[in-house]
């Protein structure tokens, strides 16, 4: 297969549901949340949908006056059952790795608090990786909106012709997109390989390992 991403020396990378595995996590928090403020009117399927936007924008479009409160409880409830529920995808950590040893410069965008993130990135054991992490605290607006990118992309000392995005949402897609880098979708989003495809990323990934074939670089 000839490499379609020979140029690329900057790979910026979702966190949640690309690196790491907190979509049961995620649900689950969701789910708590919802059970205690709107008991009986949100399913698994509801749940999921609320995948990949800002949390506060979530619950303000659910319960504008308690929207709050709700995200108290449900950052609340995440950060106890955090550990417990985080689980690795195979074949992300010797890639990551992999990469690292390449040289390629990397970084983490993600809509998570900067708390947050650097536990899942600890307990995944991805953190020595990452010299650059762009949060929700970091910020004033989240992807798709282009900044947590260029933000990324500056502190890395890198250009947006010369880098990927790496996600399993809309929002990754779009914001890579729109921020005019190259985008790979990875087909194990909780929302359905198809409809992350829709959004027309360069690849899908099947596994996290075909990261390294679209880059020319040989597997060992």
């Amino acid at each position: 297969m000839k490499p379609i991403f020979k140029d690329v020396d900057t790979l910026l990378f979702d966190l949640d549901g690309t690196l790491v595995n907190t979509v049961e996590l995620i649900i689950s928090s969701f789910l708590h949340t919802l059970d205690q403020f709107k008991p009986g009117e949100y399913t698994r399927e509801d749940a999921i949908s609320f995948i990949g936007p800002q949390l506060a924008d979530t619950f303000q479009r659910i319960d504008p006056e308690r929207a709050k409160e709700m995200e108290h409880v449900y950052r609340t409830y995440n950060h106890e059952k955090h550990d417990e529920l985080v689980e690795e995808y195979e074949g992300v950590y010797e890639t990551v790795e992999r990469l690292y040893q390449e040289g390629y410069k990397m970084a983490i965008v993600t809509t998570k608090r900067r708390e947050t993130a650097e536990r899942g990135l600890k307990l995944s054991r991805l953190e020595r990786f990452f010299d650059v992490t762009i949060t929700l605290d970091d910020v004033e607006e989240v992807k798709p909106a282009t900044e947590p990118l260029d933000k990324a992309l500056t502190q890395l000392g890198s250009s947006r012709v010369s880098a990927l995005m790496i996600g399993d949402s809309k929002h990754d897609i779009l914001g890579g997109q729109n921020a005019n880098t190259y985008t790979a979708g990875v087909a194990w989003t909780i929302q359905g390989k198809d409809k992350l495809a829709s959004y027309k990323p360069d690849v899908m990934l099947e596994t996290m390992p075909e990261l390294l074939t679209h880059l020319g670089v040989e597997e060992t």
